[in-house]
Order: C-alpha cells, then structure tokens, then sequence
C-alpha cells in the first residue's frame, strides 16, 4: 500500500470511528426488526407446514404509548398487519398492536382507473425504510412515493406523485383486522373530510389536505366496496394531516388542531425523532457490540408502544358504559396482562411512571364499572402490575379502590375462571380427555392454578401494606395452592381429575393451547413458583435432584412438534413464548449462577435477529414482553417475581449502563471483566450480599459495581 492509500484509509476510519461516537440511542433503532417470519427448521425446533407467528410487531410511525400506529399492511388479519415476506402493500392503517386485531382506517394512495377488488401495489425493500416515527415506501405500481410520520393522536401522510398523475385515495373503510360494524366518509369542505370507522370500539377522523377535495366516489364490485377520495391536480406532493379520536369528529379536529396542523412534514418528523430520543437516550450504554446496541435499542424502541392511549388532547375518553368521560387522566386500553407483567410494565414504570399511573388509573375505572378489575387473556395479572408498581413507589392513584377489585377477583367468581373450585380444592380440576391434541380446549388448569398462586401472592402483599391483616393470612395460605398440582412420581406440575387423581395418558412433552397448560407443555410449566422457589425445590428429594431437573428443561431436545406460538428451543425451554421466561434465573436458587449467565447470553446472541434478513425473533413480542425481556437482561437485572420490588442481578452485556430515573438520579452498573460467574457486587461502594438489588436502592441512583470471572 502507498503511502498517500494508507493515509487516506487511516483518515477514513478515523471518521468511521468518530461517527460511531456520534451516534445517538434513536440511530440504533431497526423498527423492521421483528417483522420477518422464521422458517428454518432449526431455528424453529419443527418443520413448518405454514408461516409459523413471528414477533408480529408494525414498521410504521408511532409515538411512545400512543393512540396513532400509523403503519403499512401487506395482509389484513394478520398479527400487526404486517409480514415482512410480503410483496404488496393494500395500504396503511392507523392503528396497530401485533394480536390479529386493529388496522384501522386503512388508506392507499393510488392513480388512474381503480379495481376495488385490486388496488395493492407492489413494493421492494430496496425502496423502504422505517425510523422512530418515520416510515417511506415507493408503491411501484403507481410510482407513488410514500411518507408517514406521526403524533400522539394524529396522523401526516405525504404522497409524491409522478407529475401530471390524478391523485386519489382508496378509503376501505368496510375492512380491518377485526369485523367492521359500520363506517361513514364524507367532504367537509374543499380541504376537508371526516368519518368513522366503527368495529369494537368507533374511531373518528378530520382529514385536512394541502389540496383541494374534488369529490368522493363509491365504487362497488360485486360484495366489495371503496370510497375514492379524489384531489385537484398539481406537482406539489399530496399531503393529508389527520386527526383521530374515539370520542367524536369534533374531538379529532381539536386533537389535530392542537397536534400538529400547520406544521410541515419535516417540522412533525423531527419532533417524533426528538421524543423517541428522549426517551431512548434515557439509558445510555458503553461497550458491547454494534449490533448488541442495534438490538438493544431496537428492543427498548419496542417495548413503548403499548398500552396505547384512548383520551383526548382535552381530556375526553370513552369509557366501558360508551359515555364520554374525563376524570383528569390520560386513559390507556388494557396492557396485554399475561404476557407483559412479567417485564414490559416494570420497564415502563421505570421510565414513563406517569404513563404507568394513568394506566393503573383507566385500570381501576375500567374495573369499577365492570365489577371486577379487568385482566388480558388468561391468569388475574393486574393484581401483579399494580402491586409491584405500589412497591416500587408510584402511588399516585386509588390504591383502595384497587385492592378491593384485585381482592374480588380472587375471592368471587368472575374474572377468574373456576376460582370457586380453586379457592375449596386449592387447584383446578382438568378434564379427562383420552386423545387430546394442541388445540383441545378444556380449563388450562394447571396454568390456572399456578398462576392464581401467583397472583394471590400478589394481592397478600398489598393486603399487608393496607393492614388487612385477614386477608393477607388467607392469600398467603393459597399461595401454596402450587404444591397441590406437582407430582413427585414425576417431578412435573400436572393436571389433577375432580376426584384427585391425576390426568391419564400424561405426555410432558407434548403443548396444549389450553388443555392443562395454556400455550405450554408440562416442562414449560412446571417451574413456575417465582413467589416460592425454596418451596419449589423442597418438592423435589434433593437440591440436586431440582437441579438435574432443570438440566433436562435445557437440554432434553424438543420433539418436534408443531405450533403457532411455541417456537425457539434450547431443549424444553421455549423463548417464543412467555410461560418459562423467568427460568434461567432458577440455578440461582442451588447455587449455580454461572450456568444462568450461559443461558442468559445464549438467548440474547441467538433468538433476537434470526433469519436470513437477520430481522426475526424466536417468538411473539407480544406488546413489547419479548423485547423488555432483552433490555433488562441486556443491561444485567431483571424482575424474577415482578409483584416483589427487588431485581436479580446477572452479567450485563455492556461494560457500563447508565440509567437517568424520574426522580432525576443515575442508576449505573459498570462490568469488570467478561467472565460469566459473578465474582463481587459492590452498591455505592457497599458490599452487597445475594445476587439481589431492591428497588429503593436502585433508585437511590448510585454505582453497582458486577465483578467477574
């Protein structure tokens, strides 16, 4: 090499490492990661038959919790709406979560004569790309450059059209993820029009372009039919700024209004980079990888789009009984309870404890209408939420109003599924199928069991910080409840007859959808006592013999089987879905940290950017769960009984983390050396003793010092 090349290549990696340096938290994120599909079998733990669930999760623009996911989809009544895989685009939605439901208020930009069966365009990764609040397209077939950017509660399209083209927007509006009950559009005035699309809940919008509304057209095709919305023509790039609510157009015109009308696309975009810079920047992180900070960031961008918020710029929001309400708060829809109480909520009340608040509060005014405190899907994990977020200090909502729900869920049939019988038996029977397969839909009883355990324990413990001294004894006693499905000839958790006896024809390693366990096998379910892993392991003859067990969880090999959530193996343990998330944690319990720390890593280097685009998850990111997962253990803590304010302590992937907390202090862990035993923790200078650190200690905001070997 000459002497002038090697200049000119120090030169140029001088730069590249100055750049480096400069890059921000937000410049890591890839909101396309997560969208690609798995199909390898290893990767999988079976061979596919069909397009096997992948993370789910929206490219599009979006703020943190809020009520605008402004998005491309590329198939209706899909997860989020959209697969990466996919070759066409039917047009972008408004709303969007990743559990088959939402999509709302679909638009496409199209030019000339329109099919309403067939207006989707192609579309090339090539031409895409997806930023924090910022989503780009080229729809090849009208050669339509597409821009989305986004508030909280409004939505800026920009539609770069080839010069001379008519300009018309497709307005499906009979079509979402979920059945569509009725809808109306209709020009306001010459830069105007509004509607509403109605399926379980009734979303308005006031449509503002910068050019004028010529008029709208119904057509119809067969069964199939569309509003076309077309504009006046010109050179300028269509630009459509709509406001959203789910109270009333006058709502959505306020919410726009305040939001963003009169700004320019560029002035919006920048704004939704700058929040979610904010809020990213908030843990700040050295050493590591490019991409262990590409996922990292990538993970943590993900785990603040849900809950998404329902209330108005000025404070309205519809509530259970569909009357307008506001009480001072901003209202959230439910969190999605069983999957993401185990680490998302803890995270966001980290971060966003105003957020967290607010959704405990729409919590508590959802559950004093409905009787009971809501709860998502399976199990009563609202009781967990809200204690452990009392515990670790937000307190700025009607903690009695919510112990009470929380004390009715788990005493009165209702909310929990047979807790009559669990609360006389101290489990939940099964039924005796002879040939069940995974989509048997009986009681997911043992689940049920283990969980309401769980979930008592949960409630005991906000029973004693109110002094009901009675009820906390009579939930500390069913907290127990777990030890009645476990059975010793076995060492597995199993479903029990009404009579006692135990299910015949029992299979550990076949999963059920709900038969016995919910969306698990027996390996996956047995572990679960994060309440009471001592009395866990006094079920088993020996600490060693808990342990062996736990050895054949990670290492007897899946068998094979098929199904829709239940993907991404080492051995039994499933990372694609959530019901084991907690267990590497176990070997802390027999003295074996090391052995966690290598499953730990393992995790995180494999199941976080699978696939041949390096863009797919081994599971379900089920409402940001998969991703909070990666950030806590990335940054080395983790909340293994979520309803406790304490977290276990394990090897962070960086060499130092920074964390800035609401109450102004800086948490940071800093690692020496790379080894995976924890050698020595040091708090402030403190030694500390167990692998534990409470929450009031983390937010005194001092320096944790993780030596290893």
């Amino acid at each position: 090499m000459s002497e002038k090349n090697l200049w000119i290549t120090i030169m140029l990696l001088l730069a590249a490492s100055q750049l480096l340096a400069q890059k921000k938290p937000v410049d890591y994120v890839n909101p396309l990661l997560g969208t690609a599909t798995l199909w390898d079998k290893k990767d999988l733990g079976f061979t596919p038959t069909h397009r096997t669930w992948g993370a789910e999760v929206f490219p599009g623009a979006s703020l943190p919790n809020a009520m605008v996911q402004l998005t491309p989809v590329t198939q209706f009544h899909s997860g989020s709406g959209y697969q990466y895989e996919d070759t066409v685009i039917y047009g972008f939605a408004h709303t969007s979560k990743g559990h088959w439901n939402l999509c709302n208020v679909p638009l496409m930009p199209v030019t000339g004569t329109i099919n309403p069966e067939d207006y989707k365009s192609a579309y090339s990764h090539k031409n895409e790309a997806a930023h924090p609040g910022y989503y780009q397209v080229y729809l090849e077939r009208y050669g339509i450059n597409a821009e989305l950017t986004s508030t909280l509660r409004c939505a800026f399209h920009k539609y770069t059209f080839r010069p001379g083209a008519d300009k018309e927007v497709v307005a499906n509006l009979a079509l979402s993820n979920e059945r569509v009950r009725s809808w109306n559009i209709h020009r306001e005035n010459d830069h105007t029009f509004t509607g509403f699309q109605q399926t379980g809940e009734k979303l308005y919008f006031y449509a503002v372009a910068n050019q004028k509304v010529d008029k709208i057209d119904s057509i119809k095709k067969d069964a199939v039919i569309i509003q076309v919305v077309h504009f006046a023509k010109g050179d300028k790039p269509l630009e459509l700024q709509i406001g959203f609510s789910f109270v009333s157009v006058k709502n959505a015109k306020e919410n726009l209004e305040k939001e963003m009308l009169g700004k320019s696309f560029n002035q919006v975009r920048g704004e939704a980079t700058s929040t979610w810079g904010n809020l990213l920047s908030k843990i700040s992180v050295a050493g590591g990888t490019e991409r262990q900070k590409g996922i990292f960031y990538s993970c943590l961008y993900r785990s603040f789009l849900w809950p998404a918020l329902r209330s108005d710029i000025n404070g309205d929001f519809i509530d259970l009984n569909g009357k307008v309400q506001n009480k001072g708060f901003n209202y959230y829809t439910e969190p999605s309870l069983w999957d993401d109480y185990r680490n998302k909520l803890i995270l966001l009340g980290l971060l966003s404890p105003k957020v967290t608040i607010d959704v405990i509060k729409s919590l508590i005014d959802k559950g004093e209408i409905a009787g009971f405190m809501p709860t998502f899907f399976h199990g009563d994990h609202a009781s967990v939420f809200i204690t452990g977020s009392y515990l670790r200090g937000l307190r700025d909502f009607d903690v009695n109003a919510a112990y009470r729900l929380m004390l009715k869920n788990a005493t009165v049939e209702g909310t929990r599924k047979y807790v009559d019988e669990y609360n006389t038996k101290g489990y939940i029977s099964e039924l005796d199928v002879p040939n069940p397969v995974t989509e048997t839909v009986t009681k997911a009883a043992v689940t049920k069991t283990l969980e309401y355990a769980y979930d008592d324990y949960a409630v005991a413990l906000l029973a004693k910080q109110l002094n009901d001294t009675a009820s906390y004894r009579m939930l500390m006693k069913r907290t127990k409840n777990y030890k009645n499905v476990f059975n010793p000839a076995n060492g597995f958790m199993e479903g029990r007859l009404a009579n006692g006896d135990w299910v015949k024809n029992f299979n550990p390693y076949y999963p059920y959808y709900e038969y016995m366990y919910r969306e698990a096998n027996a390996w996956q379910s047995s572990f679960f006592v994060p309440h009471d892993v001592p009395g866990l392991i006094g079920l088993y003859k020996s600490q060693s013999a808990f342990e062996n067990k736990l050895d054949s969880l990670f290492s007897v090999p899946w068998k094979g089987d098929e199904a829709y959530n239940i993907s991404g193996f080492i051995g039994q343990y499933c990372q694609g879905n959530q019901p084991d998330h907690s267990y590497p944690f176990l070997y802390y319990f027999v003295g074996k940290q090391k052995k966690s720390q290598v499953i730990l890593d393992s995790i995180m280097n494999h199941f976080y950017d699978l696939g041949k685009e390096h863009l797919s998850y081994a599971g379900m990111d089920d409402a940001g769960e998969m991703s909070s997962w990666y950030v806590f253990n990335a940054m080395g803590f983790y909340p293994f009984s979520p309803a406790d304010p304490q977290y276990m302590i394990s090897v962070p992937l960086f060499n130092q983390v920074h964390i800035e907390l609401a109450n102004g202090k800086t948490y940071s862990i800093v690692k020496r050396k790379s080894g995976k035993k924890i050698s020595s923790l040091n708090y402030g200078g403190k030694k500390l003793n167990g692998y534990l650190i409470t929450d009031k200690e983390l937010k005194e905001g001092k320096t944790l010092e993780i030596g290893t070997e």
